[in-house]
C-alpha cells in the first residue's frame, strides 16, 4: 500500500514563567491564541482548539507526520515567546 493516513492528536499546554498572568488582557490573549494557531498550521501541524486564561494556554492540534513533539514544541515556543515580547513589549516574558 503506496499511501498512509497518519493523525496523532497532541493536547498541548504553555504555562507562563511562574504563572504570571501576562495574557490577562483579553485582546492581547485572543491575538496570542490566533498567533500560536498559525504557527502550528505552518508546522503542518494543524491547531483545532486554542484556548486559554491569563497564565496559560492549551492547543489540541493534529501533528504533523514530518515533526516530532519536541520539535513542534520548541518552535512554537520560541516564536510565540518572540511574538508576544513584541506585541505587549514585556522583555520578561517566558514559557515555562
Amino acid at each position: 500500500m503506496p499511501q498512509s493516513l497518519v493523525q496523532i492528536y497532541v493536547h498541548i499546554v504553555y504555562s507562563t514563567k511562574n504563572r504570571t498572568p501576562f495574557l490577562s488582557g483579553l485582546d492581547l490573549r485572543a491575538r496570542t491564541h490566533r498567533y500560536l494557531a498559525g504557527i502550528f498550521n505552518s508546522l503542518d501541524s494543524s491547531a483545532i482548539v486554542v484556548g486559554g486564561v491569563e497564565d496559560h494556554v492549551h492547543i489540541l492540534c493534529r501533528q504533523g507526520k514530518m515533526i516530532s513533539v519536541a520539535d513542534l514544541t520548541r518552535n512554537v515556543k520560541r516564536d510565540s515567546s518572540k511574538w508576544i515580547k513584541d506585541q505587549s513589549r514585556q522583555a520578561e516574558f517566558h514559557w515555562q
